[in-house]
């Protein structure tokens, strides 16, 4: 790998927020092609750091460090890509929101981070979102998947509610809904007719690339 690549990766997997920035100012300098700065350089950062939280050599809190340098590069770069004319490919879009009754951000967060890394266009609706505020966003900006967090037993009911609504809508066809959170389990997804779930940032990605066959 070019060392210019190997430190925009490295500086994911250190979660330097600031050296990430600088590489990509650097790399616009230097007429590398954002796109091949992301997907030769910092996607690379990004899916080291996955693999290690996966095999349990790295936690929690430096997935969150990562995910913030990953979203701070694409930042600097995107606008330039913009001037370009050269969009990223859209792999799909979401609508990513942690359900009514429910304040938990950070894994919601994360998985939009690692989302829009891996090529999604996200759309993040924020913490404690109505059934109907998921639905009309999603119809809105014609989602492909609906992603919603839930980290308390208490709140999980919420889940279902939108699957019910989209099925009572005739809209249900239209969204993969992906859901997530800590007590979400696989009795559960199959209980309310998810389409995917995941147990971590990480899988979610996985998870969305198969349900729009990618």
């Amino acid at each position: 790998m070019d060392n210019n690549y190997q430190e925009m990766a490295q500086s994911i997997l250190e979660g330097d927020t600031e050296k990430a920035i600088d590489l990509a100012r650097r790399s616009i300098e230097a007429k590398i092609h954002p796109l091949d700065a992301i997907s030769k350089g910092f996607v690379n950062g990004i899916n080291s750091i996955g693999e290690q939280f996966g095999r349990g050599e790295a936690f929690l809190p430096e997935l969150v460090m990562a995910g913030e340098a990953m979203k701070a590069a694409v930042n600097v770069l995107e606008p330039e890509l913009a001037r370009l004319g050269s969009q990223r490919e859209i792999l799909g879009r979401v609508v990513l929101a942690t359900v009514e009754g429910d304040i938990h951000e950070i894994g919601k967060s994360l998985v939009g981070t690692m989302l829009n890394a891996a090529g999604f266009e996200v759309h993040d609706l924020g913490v404690d979102i109505p059934s109907d505020v998921i639905i009309k966003k999603a119809i809105s900006v014609n989602a492909d998947i609906i992603g919603m967090s839930a980290l308390l037993t208490t709140t999980m009911v919420r889940q279902q509610e939108v699957i019910q609504e989209l099925d009572q809508e005739g809209l249900r066809p239209r969204f993969k809904v992906l859901i997530g959170g800590a007590p979400i389990t696989r009795e559960w997804f199959t209980k309310i007719n998810a389409d995917g779930y995941s147990e971590d940032a990480i899988s979610a990605v996985k998870v969305a690339r198969q349900l729009v066959g990618k």
